[in-house]
């Protein structure tokens, strides 16, 4: 049965909220001031029509919109947007106590995502391949992506007929798909045990296609070529599933605010270090030491990094952060810092660098409410908080990048 409801406010999420009197009700796809009719299901509801809509709706960008789980707020006008998504960053750093510079939302182009992750089922009519229905294992089948570079777009064909030519299992699976220099790279999960036959099909089809690798599991079934990757002037070929930011052009905004404020550094500690985006392009001016716990991730780099001309000395070392951070002892041989941990954010090696007397140092983060609690951190440790850039790589959702730059004065060493 549907109730009238009025919407109040955006929640983290980007779902519309309702007060209701037993508290409140998360409607997706609706905006604030806005009547709508909803289904509700404890503190859910689902969308049935929009009785008076906000002067702030607009046409969404995809036919797939409200279906497809991949976008939250394509109906949202594109500068309220922006202005929505800059104040989860404000927020977050109010929530504790931190009040700075805080630039203006960088903003994220249409056709941009240069990595997606689909997702694969056979079903009896055919293989389904898309992304699942918001907050459902049901998968939407697609024939456009609005966020996604045009080549995966017009690739989606191919990939559903090679989907279905790996499929071994009764269960969906996830497809990566990443546009590299040399072409796609697919990295598959849990599509099942490939047979001989099937192998070499598979194989055939990618190189008949023109895509440059196909793992399963993490296991490369075919490369015809390396997919490589540039960051800055140095190319890196890139290990299968690999971390990278999710569009190219916020990987080198993040960048340039990094080295800017690096500049002066002469040896720079890269924390979180993945394939080098940041290490590799700081490398032209400074010495650096790369820490990364993944060893696929972290070899990437050194080969990159020794292949590439005109860089600093570049140095790795395989480390789990998590478990053994960097100590402010082992930081302290650095004069430049700078962290991008996954959402989890980086408690305990924000307290060991709190401790440090790194003169600089710079904190990116996707996640605001964990970079608000690392920043509280290194300001009761002694750092000032110069600015936060927020930066959106993740069109229509609710994520958002930042990157703080922080510095302390520099004390004298015995």
């Amino acid at each position: 049965m549907s109730v009238r409801f009025t919407i109040r406010k955006l929640g983290s999420q980007g779902d519309g909220i309702a007060e209701t009197e037993s508290g409140d009700l998360f409607i997706p796809f609706t905006l604030p001031g806005e009547i709508v009719t909803a289904a509700r299901e404890r503190d859910r509801a689902t969308l049935m029509a929009v009785l008076e809509a906000s002067p702030l709706r607009v046409e969404p960008a995809c036919r797939h919109f409200t279906e497809c789980g991949g976008c939250a707020l394509q109906h949202f006008e594109t500068e309220a947007y922006r202005r929505w998504k800059r104040e989860k960053v404000v927020h977050a750093l109010k929530g504790k106590g931190i009040e700075c510079e805080i630039g203006e939302l960088v903003a994220c182009a249409p056709q941009s995502r240069r990595r997606v992750v689909l997702a694969a089922r056979r079903m009896d009519a055919g293989m389904l391949l898309g992304f699942n229905r918001h907050l459902s294992p049901e998968i939407i089948s697609i024939s456009e992506c609005p966020i996604s570079l045009p080549e995966i777009v017009a690739a989606l064909g191919q990939l559903r007929a090679l989907a279905e030519l790996i499929c071994a299992t009764t269960k969906s699976f996830r497809m990566a798909v990443t546009v590299t220099g040399s072409g796609l790279d697919i990295a598959v999960h849990e599509s099942g045990k490939l047979g001989e036959h099937q192998r070499r099909i598979a194989s055939n089809f990618v190189i008949a296609q023109g895509f440059a690798r196909l793992s399963i599991d993490d296991e490369i079934v075919i490369e015809p070529r390396k997919p490589v990757v540039m960051f800055g002037s140095v190319a890196v070929a890139v290990p299968p599933g690999t971390f990278l930011q999710a569009t190219e052009a916020a990987e080198r905004t993040m960048a340039e605010i990094v080295s800017g404020h690096l500049k002066r550094a002469k040896k720079i500690a890269d924390l979180f270090a993945g394939c080098g985006s940041f290490a590799l392009r700081l490398a032209t001016k400074s010495e650096v030491h790369a820490v990364e716990g993944d060893a696929a991730a972290l070899s990437a780099l050194d080969r990159g990094s020794r292949f590439a001309t005109g860089l600093k000395r570049v140095t790795g070392e395989r480390r789990d952060l998590f478990r053994r951070p960097l100590t402010f002892k082992e930081l302290n041989a650095f004069d430049g810092l700078v962290f991008d941990p996954p959402r989890a954010g980086a408690e305990d090696q924000s307290k060991q660098i709190a401790r440090s007397d790194v003169p600089y140092v710079a904190a990116v983060s996707c996640n605001p409410v964990t970079l608000a609690r690392d920043l509280r951190i290194l300001i009761d440790g002694g750092y000032m908080l110069n600015s936060v850039t927020p930066i959106d790589q993740f069109l229509w959702s609710p994520h958002v990048e930042a990157v703080a730059l922080l510095e302390k004065p520099r004390r004298r060493r015995g």
